[in-house]
Formats: structure tokens, sequence, C-alpha cells
């Protein structure tokens, strides 16, 4: 029987060096939805995300050749899983070992021994919460890009109208060598980009 309380797919890495945890962990949190994968330690796990990437992890601490500790630290200077939500698996009594994780880059917690349904429920939530973040992100950088466009066309406009109005200055400095047409398209050409620069300083 499956205990994750799925609200969409997932693909979650369990990492324990307890095989019973790990076949546990296969048994009450796969879904048709969410497919689950086991690591052993941290350097198994590093490995397999070398060759895919994981919306959640939960994570033991302590664990031999590469604890959670030192994984979480990995994680979070590589750009590709910097922002995977990390649910560490700790003692009731380690407190110091949760506010170790949380330092390194721990999104959340869970006590041993598990509850599967209370886990299942917890990576649940903290999956959502790390997924609304992501769309945070990627508005920021949608706002940010186009405010970047905004200001180049707006720098570029400023340069063309620099540009168009020194001609028509040269122009109206010598009338008698001028046609008015010309003076009158360079009068024109300004107009429009006072236009284009006003409408670009209403945009949000």
């Amino acid at each position: 029987m499956s205990y994750f309380v799925t609200f969409e797919a997932a693909r979650l890495l369990v990492v324990d060096d307890d095989p019973i945890l790990r076949e546990f962990a296969l048994t009450h949190l796969a879904t048709p939805n969410v497919s689950v994968e086991v690591a052993e330690d941290g350097a198994d796990a590093w490995t397999k995300m070398g060759r895919t990437t994981y919306d959640i992890v939960l994570l033991d601490l302590d664990m031999p050749r590469m604890d959670g500790f030192e994984l979480l630290g990995l994680m979070r200077a590589d750009a590709t899983h910097r922002h995977v939500p990390v649910v560490v698996a700790t003692g009731r009594e380690d407190m110091l070992a949760v506010d170790k994780a949380f330092a390194n880059g721990a999104t959340s917690f869970v006590i041993k021994p598990l509850n599967w349904r209370l886990v299942s429920h917890q990576l649940s939530y903290v999956l959502k919460s790390a997924r609304e973040e992501a769309a945070v992100r990627q508005t920021l950088r949608t706002l940010q890009e186009d405010n970047r466009l905004r200001d180049e066309a707006v720098t570029l406009a400023l340069s063309k109208l620099e540009q168009s109005s020194r001609a028509l200055k040269a122009m109206l400095a010598r009338p008698e060598e001028v046609e008015l047409t010309e003076a009158q398209t360079e009068a024109e050409r300004i107009v429009r980009l006072c236009e284009a620069l006003t409408q670009a300083a209403r945009l949000p």
C-alpha cells in the first residue's frame, strides 16, 4: 500500500544506508505519478544526480563514504540541484544535526523512526512549496529580462534622438542649404522617438 499523497507527478530520491528503510520507501512512497529511486549513501546519490535530476530528496544524515551534510553542500553549490528541496531524516534527540543540516541548505526534516503517512504529507507539502517558489523565481527572471530589454530599447532610442536632434539643429543653422522636406522628415523622426520613449516610461 502506498501512502504518498500525490497532487502532481514527482521524482523522489531516498538516500539512506539502511536497506530495510530503502525497501519501505519504495513500498510506501511510490505511486503511478511518483517515481522513487534509492541510494545507499551520499556518494551513490551524487552519482545518480550526475545522470538525472529529481524533484525532491529524502536524506539521511549519518551515512558511510559521504554523509548527508556533504551531499547537501554539493547540491547547494551546483546550479542544477541548488533549488531541489531536501527533507532530512534524523533521530528525535539529534537537534544539533538538524541545525547543521539547515545551515547546509536543508529544506525541512522528519523524525526517525519514520511514520510513512506523515512523511508522505511532509514531502508533498515541501514539494508544493518548492514548486511555487520556483514559479516566483521564473516570474522574477522574466521581469528582469523584460526590464533589461526595455532599458536597451530606451538607450537606443535616446541615442537616435540625440543624433536626430543634432541633425535638425544643423539644418536649422543653414536653412538656405536645406530642403524643407528634409527638415520635416527629421522632425517627424524626433516626434516618433519621443512617443516611443513616453510609451516605454508608462510600462510597468
